[in-house]
């Protein structure tokens, strides 16, 4: 089964990230096939607008546990792993000059929010909610999160939800700007469709010059920041506050950390 679904119609690419068993939970592959998908896409003329969506009822849940469990076991940096996966995929989504929207069709959570926030357009269904999710298992936002979510709704919001690691509701993500618009569920594919398809017969050039110009005036440090959240990870990820997160979340029981 692909685990990066591609469909090209009207100048508009959509790839869907397809594990709906494991909520569109990343593993290595998953996100190496992603990153290849939006390479090719940067360079064919005929691509003009990126839709990134999910499969099933959920967006993305986040990096895939089990495959850390496994990393871990090897001795794998969290720092190192990030430098290849995640790091690359937001940079890269920022970085390409045509507009990218995610069509946000359920619940998204950890590096999957991320790459959401990384998006130009988020449009979302109004069964969708926006969980930070890292703290639960004792680790810290990574993907960019701790700059482009503070970004888009402030950093008062943005602590407090990362520390409680509860859902944002659909409702909040709209009325605090973390999505520009809500629509029913039903309606998504198609109201993307129409958004998409209005971006692709537009400027696209300028687009992607503008892009430029709001990554340089909001988003400067993002390379910066990516690198950093890696170092924090590491050390997170090595902690007894990790350990005891992460036996809680296969137990599916409430962590204590005192």
């Amino acid at each position: 089964m692909p685990l990066i679904l591609s469909f090209f119609q009207h100048h508009t690419l959509t790839l869907t990230l397809n594990r709906p068993d494991k909520a569109n939970a990343f593993n290595r592959d998953m996100i190496l096939g992603l990153q290849s998908a939006l390479d090719e896409a940067a360079q064919d003329d005929n691509i003009r607008c990126i839709v990134i969506t999910g499969a099933g009822s959920s967006f993305c849940s986040g990096q895939d546990i089990s495959e850390m469990l496994a990393g871990q076991d090897s001795d794998v940096s969290y720092h190192e792993h990030l430098r290849e996966t995640y790091n690359p995929l937001i940079l890269q989504i920022r970085q390409i000059e045509k507009p990218i929207v995610a069509a946000i069709n359920g619940p998204v959570a950890g590096a999957g929010l991320g790459v959401a926030l990384a998006c130009d357009l988020r449009i979302a269904a109004d069964s969708a909610e926006f969980t930070v999710g890292f703290t639960g298992i004792g680790l810290v936002p990574d993907s960019g999160i701790s700059l482009l979510l503070p970004a888009l709704i402030g950093l008062g919001r943005a602590t407090e939800f990362t520390f409680s690691n509860l859902p944002i509701s659909a409702q909040d993500a709209l009325n605090w700007g973390l999505v520009n618009r809500l629509i029913p569920a039903e309606g998504l594919a198609a109201t993307v469709a129409q958004i998409a398809a209005m971006l692709a017969m537009g400027p696209v050039g300028a687009f992607g010059a503008t892009k430029k110009a709001y990554n340089r005036a909001v988003l400067s440090n993002l390379e910066d920041v990516l690198e950093f959240e890696g170092e924090l990870q590491d050390v997170a990820g090595k902690s007894e506050e990790h350990r005891i997160g992460v036996d809680a979340f296969l137990k599916k029981e409430h962590p204590n950390f005192l």
